[in-house]
């Protein structure tokens, strides 16, 4: 249940590469940040916001002209000092002008980088819009549209072409919403001036890498503020390390029009994890009145017909089929839908670490391929905590006795320890469930 959290305990989204001064955790986006948050296809889509949303914000002015022209001398003077840097790690000179010319410091960027949004959805209230009506309707529209080269990949990497046509709902509405920002631009400012200055010289370097090979060119190389880009939001690094020329063109081209590549790119890195073919990301099961819920973990796993003797069935009453050992997860607490999720969850998980986001997924592309929605209900009465309401959860939790090993917001596999804990010492469900009806017995 990390689908509630920001960057940070159990729940961050990072980038797969390596840092030039610290690792990096291998998934393949750097924020939870809204996405696919306009229109694909002349249809309007509802807004994807995965975990914590980015509140609205203005766009990012310095004081005066003055403060803007301070902060690019100092930036003009970084990139001098990066040169040398870049030329260690095999970047030409020349690549490096060429990449460089023209780019100035970007406010808009680091304050995007620095907001902290007060308020988050709640689980159902995502999956009302990854998996709205109108973003099925889009996908199954694009499932149509490239058939013929969506079931070559499927046949090349294995990856089941609706789970590829999902992430690129969520990632981009369908190619609509790519990002326009210069990512040279956005990551050398990123580089200077942020929160993860190693972090994003390592994505910089990587960026300038592509460009010196010849897979686009520097203005071209367009994405997100964070500098993930194309159809499918590849950051640089990983974009090194998995995107793929499907069209045979010389070039991993993930910017164009043409979704091929990007499309591809996006099955080679889920293979790559280990997708396996046939087995599903998760199954809706119903549980039995007497359920454990502190079995409702993901070190817990069972086969479907160990879980089955449990009373742990699939909506139609029967067992699941055996797709291998899985685990239950119930991503609203025991008043929620309840999953049964096996493997392939995980390598979904490697795209983005948040809960919300693969379950999105994984719904999304059981929509596209003609399935049903959730049959069980969503706790709608509730609301999701304020990131102020984490932190005093947090706090009472501490000082009750159940450690939630620090106070930051984030509602992460230790504080949902300490949530169990707390539930079983007060004779409660423990299904670790952060609600604000616990917030309120808590106080």
């Amino acid at each position: 249940m990390r689908w509630a959290v920001t960057l940070g305990a159990g729940s961050a989204i990072f980038v797969f590469g390596t840092a030039l001064a610290q690792p990096v955790p291998s998934s393949i986006r750097p924020e939870i940040r809204p996405v696919a948050d306009t229109v694909s296809r002349a249809q309007t889509l509802d807004p994807v916001v995965i975990a914590t949303p980015s509140v609205a914000r203005p766009q990012a002015r310095p004081a005066s002209l003055a403060e803007l022209s301070v902060a690019d001398t100092g930036f003009q003077q970084w990139i001098a000092g990066f040169r040398g840097r870049a030329q260690g790690q095999g970047i030409s000179g020349a690549t490096f002008d060429r990449a460089f010319a023209g780019v100035r410091y970007d406010p808009d960027v680091i304050k995007r980088d620095s907001n902290q949004s007060e308020f988050t959805k709640t689980i159902w209230d995502y999956l009302d819009s990854a998996a709205s009506d109108s973003r099925i309707r889009n996908g199954k529209a694009a499932l149509r549209e490239h058939a013929r080269t969506l079931d070559a990949i499927e046949a090349r990497y294995g990856v089941e072409k609706e789970v590829v046509v999902a992430v690129w709902g969520l990632e981009s509405a369908f190619g609509a919403v790519r990002g326009r920002n210069d990512v040279i631009r956005s990551l050398a400012t990123l580089a200077y001036d942020g929160r993860r200055g190693a972090f994003f010289e390592a994505q910089l370097i990587a960026a300038l890498t592509i460009l010196q090979s010849g897979d686009t060119e520097p203005r071209n190389m367009t994405g997100s503020w964070a500098g993930a880009m194309g159809h499918t939001q590849f950051m640089p690094t990983s974009y090194l390390d998995y995107a793929v020329d499907f069209t045979g063109d010389g070039k991993r081209d993930i910017w164009s029009d043409d979704p091929t590549d990007a499309l591809a790119s996006t099955a080679a890195y889920l293979a790559k994890f280990g997708w396996t073919k046939g087995q599903p990301w998760g199954v809706e099961v119903t549980l039995p009145g007497n359920f454990d819920y502190a079995s409702a973990n993901r070190k817990t796993k069972r086969s479907p017909a160990e879980w089955g003797r449990l009373g742990v069935v699939g909506t139609n009453g029967a067992p699941v089929p055996d797709h291998g050992e899985a685990s239950i997860l119930l991503p609203a607490g025991g008043q929620g839908v309840a999953l049964m999720i096996f493997d392939n969850f995980a390598v979904i998980e490697r795209y983005n670490t948040a809960d919300a986001y693969v379950i999105g997924v994984g719904h999304l592309s059981d929509r596209i391929g003609g399935g049903q929605a959730f049959r069980g209900d969503w706790p709608r009465g509730d609301r999701a905590l304020t990131f102020s309401e984490r932190k005093e959860m947090q706090r009472r939790l501490t000082a009750a006795g159940f450690n939630t090993q620090g106070i930051d917001g984030r509602i992460g596999p230790k504080t949902l320890d300490a949530v169990r804990a707390f539930q079983q010492s007060r004779g409660l469900s423990a299904d670790g469930y952060a609600s604000l009806q616990l917030l309120k017995r808590l106080r």
